[in-house]
């Protein structure tokens, strides 16, 4: 399972999902999706983009887990 970080980013930076619309003119539709970790796909150009605009590493971003690690108790 792949754990999308893009809500804890936002959060630190106290950003909102239309700040990073707005300023990277990525689909707002697609952030959301991101931020609920409900995208089943992502352009690699985008991904690029929130690393640039983070100024992170894409292991800051996503990050593979274990089934085991994924769930929920």
């Amino acid at each position: 399972m792949i754990r999308c970080h893009f809500a804890r980013l936002l959060g630190e930076r106290k950003l909102k999902i239309s700040d990073v619309a707005r300023d990277t003119d990525i689909n707002r539709g697609t952030l959301t999706r991101l931020y609920y970790e409900t995208t089943e796909r992502v352009e690699l150009e985008v991904l690029d983009q929130l690393c640039e605009y983070f100024q992170i590493d894409l292991p800051e971003l996503l990050e593979r887990v274990t089934s085991s690690e994924g769930k929920v108790k």
